[in-house]
């Protein structure tokens, strides 16, 4: 049944305020845009049911009067937005494809979305059955190019999959390229993942996505800010952007150009005070331009899941220690590597020559070369000492190398 213009005004009895302010989020969903920070601020001021019933009052000069910032002829736009709102129906569409309406107050809000000042969300359409105030908590952002590379793809989805098996959340916006690689990363490890939408969570864009996104839905959660029915533009996918970051601990971005939608989900993070990271790759490509440029800044540079974890998780979510393989050389005491380190690649040189190379005594020079060679790393050849073949240096050291 369509809420007419007349119910905004009627005061609320018998505890029906909260539904009345529910209907009127939603059907500001239809008259304020994504980010619209002007009606957010309008919104902060009176509340959803008095904003409806001001836009729609017959009377245009009251809305004028108490509705500032916009030209006339943008309230007019408003106002035409709201007397066609019709939020009973919104509701029972998004409930039909198993949805809901979550708006700030209930439990379910995101409290981290406040963080977005007036430009945060009337509302969100919500697909799926998790909570996503809960989800929210313990979740981070994985975005970059719709046209990736095969390795970006192949790290989104390593970086999903780990991150899955970490018991944290990946949210996306299920584009093509780095998102959907990155939710399918997820899904794959029976993990837990969020498709934040451009459009109305019943819309199912892009079309190829049919299938991922009905997973989506199945094993996790799409949400969006658009009605059921709203249609993606190129405005309202930036404008997702900031949701995506906002909801999230942190983002991570695998390959994006200069221009790229990506990294404005990473400046919008940036000035929410959420971590930034990126994922370097060649130097040669386009596609890595933007991260480089993100990682040159205020960006951290991340390899894989367990390095994104030590940054926004909790004390005690460390990355495993990063080095090389540990060779036998490795383990002599200084003074034995000083001593291994003074003979020559080839040939063969008495204790004395040995001393004066490792800047020890002749005495301590023949003890560790006697250690040394118990340990196989030299031998001894009449009066002089040399190295044991395929022991003592590694072979790129002999080269000049590090």
């Amino acid at each position: 049944m369509r809420v007419r213009a007349a119910r905004w005004g009627r005061r609320a009895v018998n505890g029906e305020a909260r539904e009345h302010e529910r209907l009127a989020r939603a059907a500001l969903t239809r008259v304020v845009e994504p980010g619209d920070e002007v009606g957010g601020r309008w919104l902060r001021e009176c509340g959803g049911v008095e904003l409806m019933r001001r836009l729609t009052s017959a009377d245009p000069d009251e809305a004028a009067r108490s509705l500032t910032g916009v030209t006339e002829k943008r309230l007019a736009g408003y106002r035409i937005r709201a007397a066609a709102a019709d939020p009973a129906r919104d509701l029972a569409a998004v409930a039909a494809v198993g949805g809901r309406f979550v708006c700030p107050g209930d439990q379910e809000w995101p409290g981290q979305l406040d963080d977005l000042g007036d430009g945060r969300p009337v509302g969100l359409w919500v697909r799926g059955r998790p909570n996503l105030r809960m989800w929210a908590l313990r979740s981070v952002a994985v975005v970059g190019a719709r046209a990736c590379t095969s390795y970006g793809a192949h790290v989104a989805a390593s970086l999903g999959a780990g991150l899955a098996e970490r018991g944290w959340v990946v949210v996306s916006g299920a584009a093509f390229g780095i998102d959907g690689a990155a939710h399918r990363g997820v899904l794959g490890a029976g993990g837990a993942t969020v498709a934040v939408l451009a459009c109305g969570v019943d819309v199912v864009y892009p079309r190829g996505h049919a299938e991922l996104i009905g997973r989506i839905a199945e094993q996790g959660l799409v949400i969006g800010e658009l009605p059921p029915g709203g249609h993606p533009t190129p405005s309202r996918f930036i404008l997702r952007n900031r949701v995506i970051a906002a909801l999230t601990r942190g983002t991570v971005v695998v390959e994006a150009e200069y221009r790229s939608g990506s990294l404005v989900t990473a400046r919008s993070a940036q000035k929410l005070g959420r971590f930034t990271m990126g994922v370097p790759g060649p130097v040669t490509s386009g596609l890595s331009a933007g991260v480089h440029e993100l990682l040159r800044g205020e960006g951290v540079l991340v390899t894989d899941a367990a390095e994104v974890a030590e940054l926004v998780g909790d004390i005690g979510d460390l990355a495993p220690a990063r080095r090389g393989p540990v060779l036998p050389r490795d383990l002599l005491d200084p003074v034995a590597a000083q001593v291994l380190e003074a003979l020559p690649a080839r040939g063969r040189v008495n204790a004395r020559r040995v001393a004066r190379g490792a800047g020890t005594t002749p005495d301590d020079a023949l003890g560790k070369l006697y250690e040394l060679h118990s340990l196989g790393f030299v031998e001894r050849q009449g009066d002089g000492w040399q190295l044991t073949p395929g022991a003592g240096r590694p072979a790129d050291a002999r080269r000049g190398g590090t």
